[in-house]
This record gives structure tokens, sequence and C-alpha cells, in this order.
């Protein structure tokens, strides 16, 4: 795979969806569960979303499970939860792994691009990847980064 353009992922409806759709859009691409200490995030995602969306921001959630299972098993309770609880319209998608010899190809491709400080693979909930508009991953934050710590960065794709 060469471009992230290239993958392909299933949204919560059970749609299959090229990344290829956001090109030419700032995207924050990050891994969600609804039963973390960092959940709460959900909103400030929400936010930040509201705020840029109409200039091209998109925020892609992908629930995940591997870290200690905080993730529910049933897409449909995810999606309520979040919608329920934050308030959450940005494009969220079907349940994945985001490590290990079964993670999806995004993340694969993420991780490739951007290693961690300290860890190349995903070490928990809510990592987030900020990616240009020309498909190019720019920075990766950690779980506990507050997703309005990522605004100043944003602000140089918009």
């Amino acid at each position: 795979m060469t471009s992230i353009y290239d993958i392909t992922a299933i949204k919560a409806d059970g749609e299959e969806i090229s990344l290829n759709t956001y090109k030419g859009q700032p995207m924050i691409i990050v891994n969600t569960a609804s039963k973390c200490g960092f959940t709460p995030q959900f909103q400030e995602l929400q936010e930040v979303f509201e705020e840029y969306k109409d200039q091209g921001l998109v925020i892609l959630g992908f629930p995940c499970g591997q870290f200690n299972e905080q993730e529910f098993d049933d897409v449909n309770e995810t999606m309520e939860f979040c919608q329920v609880n934050y308030g959450v319209s940005f494009p969220m998608f079907q349940k994945i792994d985001v490590k290990g010899p079964n993670a999806h190809p995004l993340f694969e491709f993420l991780v490739s691009e951007k290693k961690g400080f300290l860890f190349e693979n995903i070490k928990w909930n809510f990592t987030k990847f900020l990616v240009d508009p020309d498909g190019r991953v720019v920075k990766r934050y950690a779980p506990q980064t507050s997703p309005k710590k990522i605004e100043d960065d944003l602000l140089q794709y918009i």
C-alpha cells in the first residue's frame, strides 16, 4: 500500500468506504473506546469537529477493544453510547484491532508513518493521528493528549 487513500474501512452502518473519499481534507484518526478513562475525549473531538468541519476537517473514530476490553462488542451499542453521551456526529467505524496480527491496514499504515515516543505500536485507546489534505501522516498524539491541543497543528492544514 502506497497511500492512505488506498485503504478501505467499514463504517458503523456496515458501508465499506475508501479513505479516498476524504482526499483533500485534513483528518484526525483516532482509536476509541466507550469504557475508558479517556472516553470523555469524545466531547472535545466533537467540539473540534464542529469548529472545523466547514473547513473540511473530518474526524474518523475506530472503536477498539484490545485494551482491557473497554469497547462494546455490538457496534450499535457503541454508536448509541457515543451519540447519547457526547453527540458524536463525525464518522465512526466498525470495531477493529489496531495492533497485532489482525491489525487493520489503516493502523498498520499510520504506525509505519509515525512511530510512537516509546512504542511503535498503539499502546492505548485514544491515540490520535493528524493527516494532512495530501494524505501524509504529519503527527501522532498520545492517548492523554487533549483533542483541543491538536488545534494549533490542525490550523496549518485548514
